[in-house]
């Protein structure tokens, strides 16, 4: 029987809709839960204006306030379906399924998350790509490998949707701190990237950047903006902290290949500056961006680099809108606006 040939396609194709859930628990942000609340009835009003929000709500009473707040703001709620689910976090990009296209089929894959081995309440949030994929009318598969669950978090991958994937050796390799799949080796990720993603070639990076929760999730370093140019996050102040670990990525990536046997196009994007809250650096980054189908939604820090990296996102999308999001008060959760996204593919 011949194998049926899943990709999973780049964020730039053609999107039905984004997966997002209402923050309900406020011990994500702590202190700054009032404020998270607007940010992100923000970020689905912007998200609205160009295709369909599917939002998670942890329960109806939940639902029927969040129809107050987006009210409030003018959203089109004809853009917003509900799924009501509790879920223990609101990290989508994460807990929330890959969604794999073969020709127009698609299914949801669940890559059985558990707290970026890191928390233990996690519980919840396993039961949201069955969730996502009974609304989608699609079915859902667990991944696994040899026998064992693959632990893979989408925002740990980023790929060209032509066989070409960027992940980090921190995050899957790391032997001892926070160890997803026990063990593996590159070999063993490899495997599971072609099997499940259709894809015939790696770039691993080294480290991600300070203050990053999951230790290393690519989403805030380097990303595909179309099938053969990268953009990634480098540090110019040598006393900064992710100054060393960038000026590496940035070496790896200028000797890299993609599936074709050429070598991608690397575009230089900068760091915000040092961002701390309450005695923690915060793992700001403006390659959290999240791609639309007319639009590219960039976090913005309050910060002098701003301007230089919209201005270069401008350069890069220049069929697509691209669109500031304040996200200073969202990365007090250790994350922003990929991170608590996951597009679904048409």
């Amino acid at each position: 029987m011949k194998k049926e040939n899943w990709v999973f396609p780049a964020e730039w194709e053609k999107q039905e809709g984004i997966l997002l859930c209402f923050p309900h628990n406020g011990n994500d942000w702590p202190g700054k839960y009032g404020a998270i609340q607007w940010a992100f009835v923000e970020f689905i009003k912007k998200v609205s204006q160009f295709e369909k929000v599917i939002l998670v709500v942890s329960s109806e009473k939940l639902q029927d306030k969040v129809h107050g707040l987006l009210g409030a703001a003018h959203v089109n709620m004809e853009k917003v379906s509900f799924i009501v689910h509790k879920t223990n976090r609101s990290w989508m990009r994460d807990s929330g399924p890959i969604i794999v296209k073969n020709g127009k089929k698609r299914k949801a894959i669940n890559f059985n998350f558990n707290g970026w081995a890191k928390y233990t309440n996690y519980k919840l949030d396993k039961h949201v790509p069955k969730k996502v994929s009974d609304f989608l009318n699609i079915p859902v598969e667990r991944a696994v490998y040899k026998g064992k669950p693959i632990v893979l978090e989408g925002g740990a991958i980023d790929v060209n949707g032509k066989g070409t994937l960027i992940t980090t050796e921190e995050c899957l390799l790391d032997p001892k701190v926070q160890v997803r799949n026990k063990g593996f080796t590159k070999e063993d990720y490899e495997a599971i990237f072609k099997e499940y993603f259709g894809v015939t070639h790696t770039i691993w990076l080294k480290d991600g950047i300070k203050g990053d929760d999951t230790h290393g999730h690519v989403d805030d370093l380097a990303r595909f903006v179309d099938e053969e140019t990268i953009i990634t996050v480098v540090e110019n102040d040598p006393k900064a902290s992710n100054y060393v670990p960038l000026q590496e990525n940035l070496k790896r990536l200028k000797q890299a290949k993609l599936e074709n046997g050429k070598s991608p196009k690397i575009i230089e994007l900068p760091m915000p500056h040092r961002l701390e809250f309450d005695g923690l650096e915060l793992p700001a980054s403006y390659a959290n961006f999240l791609i639309l189908n007319k639009a590219v939604l960039v976090p913005t820090f309050n910060d002098s680099r701003d301007r230089e990296a919209l201005n270069i996102l401008s350069e890069v999308f220049k069929d697509r809108e691209v669109i500031p999001i304040n996200a200073i008060d969202l990365i007090w959760g250790f994350g922003t606006l990929h991170c608590l996204s996951q597009q679904i593919p048409v």
